[in-house]
């Protein structure tokens, strides 16, 4: 009976196999209780405690195992280096948890809009003379009391930028987005927050879409400055896809590779079924007695001249003329005469003298007999018996 499993599992198996022999503490380990059970139930015993994995009890061909795998496993880990990229301007994130966004519910009244214009104005003023932080925080009352203006979040996106807070300016850009999609201001300021963030297939993106939708001199700039890093970020994950795809391949390969394998081995043993099955009668299968399993004769059927004389007898036994001079085909049909006293009735007609044979056995049987048999019969049988074909035979054959 075949081993149902696969060789590379059953390596594998040994290695634990040996390792549970030098530390059989290891059993003790929770996720191994299924195994400990079971051995406790064949009546073994495991130590107490817990393994040791020092190295001083491992055994050498695991340890040549892991060593060997290690290659493998960093070649599917580390396909590529890292990118280098050019981190020069990017600073920490910042904090946006106490940055007010307005009520997005509100309904702003007249007297809300005028007073938020008010507060605009300011903003832009304090801006101008470089208050950053008062531009913020006079945006941050106009936001509030009109939180649907696009334009308001935008604007104080910039004045974040001015403080070097890209995350906040980030929120507020995300937000003017949401209102406006074709706001070039809000993807202008957020292309920049991601390269201060150093984020840089974010900030090229943003700044593309800015160039496209009001395109200035400021735009051009910042992404001229992001895209080379942009690029081998883009390359780099290019080619980590390339080898992902690669790999894929090779492991679908592989996978072909095993089931046409297995097929071909299926199909093997499906022939040598179906040539055991021509030769039934002789492994006991037909009813007639059959050889009792004798291994030398079952290994004799493996050989395909010996297989094919045997069925060519099988089909008319006059046939077995033709094989008088090979001493291979000849020793094993002297054997399954020698076991014919049995009884088999494997030949058609079957074996001269043997017990449930045929009327008259082989026709004619062979000049002289075989080694030990009586005249014209085979090894055990008398030459002159009825239908064993002694020297009438013999005549027939002359």
């Amino acid at each position: 009976m075949a081993c149902p499993i696969d060789p590379s599992e059953l390596k594998k198996l040994k290695i634990f196999v040996d390792l549970c022999a030098a530390q059989p503490q290891i059993l003790n380990l929770p996720q191994l209780d299924f195994l400990k059970q079971f051995v406790e139930k064949l009546g073994g015993k495991i130590p107490e405690g817990t393994p040791d994995f020092g190295g001083a009890d491992k055994p050498k061909h695991a340890e040549t195992e892991t060593k060997a795998e290690e290659p493998a496993k960093k070649e599917d880990s580390e396909p590529e280096s890292d990118v280098e990229l050019d981190m020069e301007g990017c600073v920490e994130p910042d904090d946006v948890t106490e940055h007010p966004m307005g009520d997005m519910d509100k309904e702003p009244s007249e007297d809300d809009l005028d007073k938020a214009n008010e507060f605009r104005a300011q903003a832009a003023a304090a801006y101008s003379e470089q208050n950053y932080e008062d531009a913020v925080k006079f945006f941050t009352e106009a936001i509030l009391l009109n939180p649907k203006s696009a334009l308001y979040y935008a604007k104080r996106g910039q004045a974040y930028l001015k403080l070097v807070k890209p995350n906040a300016c980030i929120q507020d850009c995300n937000r003017a987005l949401e209102m406006n999609p074709d706001s070039a201001s809000a993807y202008k300021f957020r292309g920049r927050a991601h390269r201060l963030l150093g984020k840089w297939e974010e900030a090229a993106k943003d700044l593309r879409q800015a160039g496209k939708l009001d395109f200035d001199e400021e735009i051009d700039e910042w992404l001229k400055e992001v895209t080379p890093n942009a690029k081998k970020i883009e390359q780099h994950k290019l080619k980590q896809e390339r080898r992902r795809l690669e790999k894929e391949l090779r492991e679908r390969q592989e996978r072909v590779r095993k089931a046409q394998e297995a097929n071909k081995k299926a199909a093997e043993e499906n022939a040598r079924g179906e040539n055991a099955g021509d030769f039934g009668d002789f492994m006991g299968g037909g009813g007639g007695g059959g050889l009792g399993g004798t291994e030398d004769i079952l290994n004799a059927f493996k050989d395909p001249e010996v297989a094919a004389a045997l069925q060519d007898i099988m089909s008319n036994p006059a046939n077995i003329g033709k094989y008088q001079n090979n001493p291979k085909v000849m020793n094993i049909v002297t054997k399954i005469a020698s076991q014919a006293q049995s009884g088999f009735g494997g030949f058609p007609g079957g074996f001269p003298g043997a017990p449930g044979g045929g009327a008259g056995g082989f026709p004619g049987g062979f000049p002289g007999g075989f080694p030990g048999a009586g005249a014209g019969g085979f090894p055990g049988f008398g030459g002159g018996s009825p239908g064993t074909g002694g020297s009438k035979s013999t005549d027939d054959l002359d």
